[in-house]
């Protein structure tokens, strides 16, 4: 079977150096929102854009969890309520010594 021939296509990087990957990319790579993706820097200065593997910590259902909420959430922001006083205490009860910070942002990855 020949080799297709090289597909090229362009993005522009904004003021503060983000870029939109192009569909044609997206489709190639089989990529989704949220999906991570890896440079390889060649010594040459080649620099190759690939889909990044699933690490062991990754977990599906729970990224597939978690994106259900935020979609919930941008779509009904009117059913978000705040904590009460008494349910905050119960909280504590469960989880003894450990701090937990109720007002702290939630973060997508913790590297």
């Amino acid at each position: 079977m020949p080799m297709p021939a090289t597909l090229e296509v362009e993005s522009t990087l904004t003021d503060r150096y983000q870029t939109t990957v192009p569909e044609t990319v997206r489709r190639a790579l089989r990529l989704g929102k949220r999906d991570k993706i890896r440079y390889s820097i060649r010594p040459s200065g080649e620099v190759v854009l690939t889909r990044a593997e699933a690490s062991e910590e990754d977990d599906p259902a729970l990224r597939q969890f978690l994106g259900f909420l935020a979609r919930d959430i941008e779509r009904h922001p009117e059913h978000l309520q705040a904590l009460g006083a008494g349910l905050v205490r119960h909280l504590q009860t469960l989880v003894g010594d450990v701090e937990v910070d109720l007002d702290a942002a939630l973060s997508a990855d913790d590297e």
